[in-house]
């Protein structure tokens, strides 16, 4: 099976090329353009630098921030980036940057193997790669960045370049700075045997709020094994005028053992969905794609410990923005991500995110979704508010923030911290010609 190739075809129109999954994140390019080799992309790139034209890259378009991935200009979809390649020998995958994870995980999973990826359909490869990429599997082997082994790099001047931990500069820069290096066409990845899984959804009632918030605690606080993980999601549904809260159990087997999850699964529940399958199966159990093709806004923030009077501020936060009659949100989430202290210590390799890696910082999602492009600007401004007064309450002010939930005008200072001054060094090097600077996204 050494060097097996699985192509996964996909021609997209011009709507397609442009269409993000959050609608506010879309904009009608002048043209759209879908490069199908990495040469072909560099030629695109040396037009568009001699011409100063503004440009976007998309991949799997997944980013909720306006700008980052979309343009009015020139609208470059890498949808024919979709190749997915195993390597028995190398034990790598070769991985398009057009594609989205859930299709990898298909793409790998009669091999027995998988990779560090996304947690929910729809998720592109590109972005979560190059912003740090949490997984189910972090625990277990670290950031969607610990595994990448190579890069093919269109560079800002237009050559294609196949990136190692030999390029020591630019190895590091491109371990979480996003698209400040230049285009990524294809990651090779680290891939690790795969088997059936446990997990799925589980729902609550508003009414076993205090029994949830303490077992997540006991959970963060007790739980070593480094095949669990959870996400919990407290969601208020404008429709349902009401708050519900619901958890996200996964073991890396097909059978957890006896007391990892016990106090979740002792809670009276409204739906449980939870069982053994495959990978691939499990990720579709998300309700990640629920609100597809809304108005949306991601933000975050990062937390050290969690406890209950902040779970139980969370869950005010949720019910206050969600019931809102002034706001108007027909979806509000926060999704509390518990990983093990140890989540940073499966690479020793410097890399622009996280920053540090002397702490188990973690992310927590906010989310709002909504209908009417005159609501942005308010929907924009509740989140940030959220934000702040939630990472106060967290304690963890310094805690570098997460490049794929942070809002579009968060200081690149709190996601990268010290590695600033040399991540600035680099794209000097790298972009004399600041040719990244006329796509969108945080910049150096």
């Amino acid at each position: 099976m050494t060097g097996k190739k699985i192509k996964i075809s996909c021609t997209l129109p011009y709507p397609r090329g442009v269409t993000h999954w959050a609608s506010s994140s879309s904009q009608n390019a002048t043209c759209s353009f879908e490069p199908g080799t990495a040469e072909d992309l560099g030629k695109a790139i040396n037009v568009i630098s001699t011409l100063r034209t503004p440009f976007a890259v998309k991949g799997g378009g997944h980013t909720t921030n306006p700008g980052f991935s979309s343009t009015t200009g020139v609208q470059i979809a890498l949808s024919r980036f979709s190749d997915v390649v195993y390597d028995q020998e190398s034990q790598t995958a070769t991985i398009g940057a057009g594609l989205t994870w859930d299709t990898v995980y298909a793409a790998l999973e009669p091999f027995g193997v998988n990779v560090v990826g996304a947690r929910g359909p729809g998720v592109g490869v590109g972005g979560l790669s190059l912003g740090g990429g949490y997984s189910y599997l972090t625990n277990q082997y670290g950031l969607t960045v610990d595994t990448v082994q190579a890069y093919e790099l269109v560079m800002p001047n237009g050559t294609v370049k196949n990136v190692t931990a030999q390029d020591e500069g630019l190895f590091f820069g491109l371990r979480g700075s996003l698209n400040n290096f230049g285009i990524v066409t294809r990651f090779t990845l680290r891939t690790f045997p795969q088997g059936q899984v446990w997990g799925g959804f589980i729902t609550y009632s508003p009414d076993n709020i205090g029994s949830l918030n303490q077992a997540i605690v006991n959970f963060a606080s007790n739980t070593t094994d480094p095949k669990a993980a959870l996400m919990i999601t407290y969601d208020y549904f404008l429709s349902r005028k009401s708050l519900g809260p619901s958890a996200l159990v996964f073991y890396d087997a097909p059978t957890p053992p006896s007391g990892v999850f016990d106090d979740l699964l002792a809670i009276p529940y409204l739906v449980k969905n939870v069982s053994t399958m495959s990978f691939p199966a499990l990720i579709q159990t998300s309700m990640a794609n629920a609100t597809y093709g809304s108005r949306a806004i991601f933000d975050t923030i990062s937390v050290l410990n969690y406890s209950v009077p902040f779970l139980n501020a969370v869950v005010n936060e949720t019910t206050f923005w969600g019931s809102s009659s002034t706001l108007g949100a027909e979806f509000v989430s926060y999704v509390v991500e518990p990983f093990l202290p140890s989540l940073y210590n499966h690479s020793s390799t410097p890399s622009a995110f996280p920053p540090t890696r002397a702490n188990g910082f973690t992310p927590l999602k906010i989310y709002y979704s909504w209908a009417n492009q005159t609501s942005d600007a308010a929907m924009h401004a509740a989140v940030q508010e959220s934000t702040l007064h939630l990472q106060t309450l967290a304690g963890a002010p310094q805690a570098p923030r997460y490049p794929n939930y942070a809002i579009f005008d968060t200081p690149v200072e709190m996601m990268y911290g010290d590695n600033l001054p040399k991540l600035r060094s680099l794209q000097r090097q790298v972009d004399p010609e600041h040719v990244m600077g006329l796509t969108g996204g945080f910049k150096f």
